[in-house]
């Protein structure tokens, strides 16, 4: 570990998550407009986890995607607008929609696949796999630490 890194504070580590994170939205930005997929990255989050697992609540697409009720909610109405998501009763209670892609959502996620995958690609090129770990695992510490204050 050299000076520099030794000198890194809590705060100052936290301030660099936000700008990284930043960056990832910003670059899934220019993804999703140069290869004119018309929907934003707050939509993608949402189809992300659609492609995964097909079926649940809002609720959980909230949980999921650190979404407020009001902002999912006017997300899906636009993805809804779009064609690629539908909201249907859940048989177990009424009052829960879930919610499941569309043809049309799938033929997007079988258009887009292959950009997101070069995408990750060339990421994995720049750090290398172990890297890649590396920070997936200091960022599990760091968000455990967070919630655990």
């Amino acid at each position: 570990m050299n000076q520099q890194e030794s000198n890194v504070s809590p705060r100052e580590c936290i301030l660099q998550l936000i700008r990284t994170r930043m960056s990832s939205r910003h670059a899934m930005q220019r993804l999703l407009k140069r290869s004119g997929a018309d929907i934003t990255f707050e939509m993608l989050q949402i189809m992300s986890c659609l492609w995964s697992e097909q079926g649940i609540s809002q609720q959980t697409l909230a949980e999921r995607t650190a979404k407020d009720k009001a902002c999912l909610t006017s997300l899906m109405g636009n993805l809804e607008k779009k064609g690629y998501v539908c909201r249907r009763e859940d048989p177990k209670d009424r009052r829960n929609k879930l919610v499941y892609l569309t043809e049309a959502g799938e033929a997007f996620h079988q258009w887009i696949a292959p950009e997101l995958a070069a995408y990750y690609e060339r990421l994995e090129q720049i750090l290398g796999k172990e890297k890649i770990s590396q920070t997936e695992q200091l960022l599990k510490e760091l968000q455990d630490a967070i919630e655990n204050y």
